[in-house]
């Protein structure tokens, strides 16, 4: 009897450490869902408050002082941000003079489409393709790029749309332009034609980096001595394969790239404002993620993003616009195959809930027209969970909402910021 008894005890100890687990695991999991603001939409801002505020995205205004007007993404893969690059771009030509869209986009790739926008052969699929991501295969680009193209039909010379990309990490039409305008400038390009590999369309493995660094440091040095439009845009495209270059050696040793790239990106669109105010227009439209044109943030200390780089320098010359959602469906790549998929996510964000309680399904928020001390004026200089997704999905994501959220303030942020109620994910066409 006595041995039965015990062994009854011990068959029933194994149930008390399952439960202790559970239990253990349920305090766990309330304790993140609190932490990182639970796996749901989360509370809303007063919604009648945020009404009486709220306008339409064709109402945008920006201020007289603005220089350079930047657009951000909560997220590269819905539809929706990405055809608010339209709609905002629109209202900045019709009423605000702006006459240049900068992309995060390759810049090579980006004067490809450009060159299409200025009346060259092709179409509007194989410009958005030329920009080199995959997030801008999509029939939103193309219809960015078609409007710019039909509007340049009827506007007179001055008044003609221009279409710039500031980033670096797409080298391939940067190095068939440069090579291009190196030969029309009459420059010896001998040592052009040893650095790239053509049939790799990459640089070439038998040119060494010193070597390839040395060759294009050159040649840059000459163009730079030289005058007119084709010498200038050159002499960038060579800039831009000497900061791939040294992209790509952070990478190698596995630290600095994110704050490398930014310092890149903000320099690049100097550049592009600079040759903006020269051309007769002095402002510019900049279209990115959030996390690269906020207005605050760094990289864990090592380097400021772009937009706290531009906004430290031009300080009210720079206007940041953020975006969220309430919902969103994202088209998302899942590994390194190219294979993506939709996941859906939401923010957590108060300000994008309201706007989802109000029925509106896109809506525009003014910081600075909330009145001092209003509760919806204290809500968007408090800090609070938004959406934050970039070209990655992981798994985490399904059970640590932080993983694509972002805790922050959002008029420290942002000037404004565009609220989409239900994003859909965009369609991305296979590469040709």
């Amino acid at each position: 009897m006595k041995k039965n008894r015990q062994d009854g005890k011990e068959r029933k100890r194994p149930f008390r450490w399952i439960w202790l687990i559970l239990i253990l695991a349920a305090v766990t999991a309330g304790a993140v869902y609190s932490r990182f603001g639970g796996f749901g939409p989360g509370r809303a801002a007063d919604p009648e408050e945020f009404a009486s505020y709220a306008e339409s995205v064709e109402k945008m205004a920006v201020p007289d002082e603005a220089r350079v007007i930047a657009l951000g993404e909560a997220a590269h893969g819905c539809a929706e941000f990405q055809e608010l690059k339209l709609d905002v771009f629109r209202v900045l030509v019709e009423d605000y003079g702006v006459r240049a869209f900068a992309l995060e986009g390759d810049y090579g790739g980006c004067e490809a489409a450009d060159r299409y926008i200025q009346g060259g052969e092709g179409s509007a699929r194989e410009a958005a393709a030329a920009i080199g991501f995959a997030i801008y295969r999509t029939d939103q680009m193309e219809a960015l790029i078609q409007w710019m193209r039909d509007y340049n039909e009827t506007a007179e010379e001055e008044d003609r749309l221009r279409f710039y990309g500031f980033d670096m990490q797409r080298c391939s039409y940067n190095y068939r332009f440069l090579l291009e305008d190196a030969e029309a400038l009459g420059l010896d390009v001998s040592g052009l034609e040893e650095i790239w590999d053509p049939e790799a369309d990459d640089f070439s493995e038998a040119c060494g980096p010193e070597r390839r660094e040395e060759i294009l440091k050159a040649v840059r040095e000459d163009l730079a001595g030289r005058e007119g439009d084709l010498a200038e845009k050159a002499c960038q495209h060579a800039d831009i394969l000497l900061q791939n270059m040294e992209l790509g050696r952070t990478m190698d040793s596995g630290t600095g790239y994110a704050p490398l790239r930014d310092s890149f990106m903000a320099t690049n669109v100097r550049w592009i404002l600079d040759r903006e105010k020269e051309s007769g227009s002095g402002r510019i439209f900049v279209s990115a993620h959030n996390g690269h044109i906020e207005k605050r943030g760094n990289y864990g200390g090592q380097g400021k993003v772009m937009g706290n780089l531009l906004a430290d320098e031009l300080g009210e010359g720079y206007y940041a616009v953020g975006t969220d959602f309430y919902k969103a469906g994202v088209n998302l790549p899942e590994g390194k195959d190219g294979k993506r998929s939709v996941h859906t996510f939401y923010s957590h964000d108060p300000l994008a809930a309201a706007a989802h309680r109000c029925g509106l399904a896109m809506s525009w928020l003014d910081f600075s027209a909330l009145p001092e001390g209003s509760s919806l004026r204290q809500q968007t200089e408090d800090y609070m969970w938004m959406g934050s997704l970039g070209e990655l999905y992981s798994p985490l994501m399904l059970v640590l909402p932080q993983a694509y959220r972002v805790w922050d303030s959002p008029a420290v942020l942002y000037d404004s910021m565009i609220f989409v109620s239900d994003a859909h994910p965009t369609k991305i066409r296979a590469a040709d």
